[in-house]
């Protein structure tokens, strides 16, 4: 599966994006999607994850109760809603894909990725 992501940009802190993520090339209801980040100077980090059917979702600490993943599965696309943006938000956010065997079932690993898109920067001034 081929993925794009995309809707990131500069912003203040405090302001929202709203990131997406278009799936092509295989059925996208067969896999569970995943964001990741990795910001200048650190490791990429876990920030949210979804079951094939929004059956559940995740979300890291560090962003929970400010984020939001969500997917379309009739329209090929996951979203992450970002809300009250802080500067360590600042990173290349990255969509990923995992085969899902069930409906229950999430990667929050980058060792169960199987496709990675390409990065969208999000930079948070403050």
């Amino acid at each position: 599966v081929q993925l794009q992501a995309s809707g990131g940009g500069l912003v203040q802190a405090g302001d929202s994006l709203r990131l997406s993520c278009a799936a092509s090339g295989d059925t996208f209801s067969r896999y569970a999607m995943t964001w990741f980040r990795q910001g200048p100077g650190k490791a990429r980090e876990f920030v949210a994850a979804i079951t094939r059917t929004s059956f559940n979702r995740y979300h890291a600490a560090s962003v929970r109760g400010r984020f939001t993943i969500s997917r379309d599965n009739a329209k090929n696309l996951v979203y992450l809603q970002m809300n009250s943006l802080k500067p360590e938000d600042t990173a290349m956010y990255y969509c990923a894909a995992a085969r899902a065997g069930t409906s229950s079932y999430v990667c929050s690993d980058s060792g169960c990725i199987e496709y990675w898109g390409q990065g969208t920067l999000v930079t948070v001034s403050s």
